[in-house]
């Protein structure tokens, strides 16, 4: 399906902003847009808004299991999503991050690796950030977005503040739907809808996976995301773009 996908030709890609250049700590900021001021200095888990919003954001460090079905219903439902890659996923599927851009989704930045950032110095969280970026760029052909995503949501003042300074907000989660844990974990594609709508609240981000962390092809987020947005407008929650906050803090 992804083929398939690819071959049709999804729409624009992701935006292209303009944006200052400026100087953090030793490292420098990658080039590209800068988030607003309103989302650094802290993890961001909520959208700072008071609208009956949410956003659909997927991480992938895996394989593309899934990603054709996911891509095939946000098209279907004209609904936008963000895609938080690794590096190293961007270097072994080059064609599944290329169809997320060129579905007209966003990418943000999801790590080169996947380590523990609590565990690395200024330089060593510079280089994930700065290969990630990198990676993603060639494998999308597109400006890939001023977000980040810590690996394991693992966070400090510290790591965030130099996530920061290479130009990045830090965009966390309300919460996971757990789908990566598959049936081996005990999930269902019904416990993960509940964890999605349960979720719910004005500004709410969901994290969800494409892929298969166990490389048996089941992909509990790919199933369910047709019934956690039908949920959604159920409760008159709009997805919404995180691209959106780039431009305005206005809730």
């Amino acid at each position: 399906m992804l083929e398939a996908l690819l071959a049709a030709g999804l729409g624009p890609g992701p935006n292209t902003l303009a944006a200052p250049t400026a100087r953090g700590r030793g490292t420098g900021p990658v080039a590209g847009p800068r988030p607003p001021a309103g989302l650094l200095g802290r993890e961001i888990r909520r959208l700072p808004t008071s609208r009956r919003v949410v956003a659909l954001t997927f991480n992938a460090a895996w394989d593309e299991s899934g990603l054709g079905t996911v891509l095939a219903e946000l098209r279907r439902r004209r609904a936008p999503a963000t895609f938080f890659p690794t590096g190293m996923y961007a270097e072994a599927r080059r064609a599944a991050v290329r169809a997320m851009a060129e579905a007209g989704h966003g990418l943000g930045n999801h790590s080169y690796s996947h380590p523990y950032f609590d565990d690395l110095s200024t330089q060593e969280r510079a280089r994930e950030v700065r290969a990630a970026d990198a990676a993603i760029r060639k494998a999308s052909a597109a400006e890939p977005l001023p977000f980040f995503r810590f690996p394991y949501s693992s966070t400090t003042e510290d790591s965030v503040a130099d996530v920061n300074d290479l130009g990045y907000a830090a965009i966390e989660f309300t919460n996971d739907t757990n789908g990566y844990l598959g049936p081996a974990g005990g999930m269902t594609v019904n416990e993960a809808v509940r964890r999605a709508v349960d979720s719910l609240e004005p500004g709410a981000v969901l994290q969800m996976h494409v892929g298969s962390s166990t490389g048996d092809g089941v992909v509990l987020d790919a199933e369910a995301l047709p019934k956690i947005i039908d949920a959604a407008l159920e409760e008159e929650y709009a997805v919404v773009d995180l691209r959106e906050f780039l431009a305005s803090q206005a809730p």
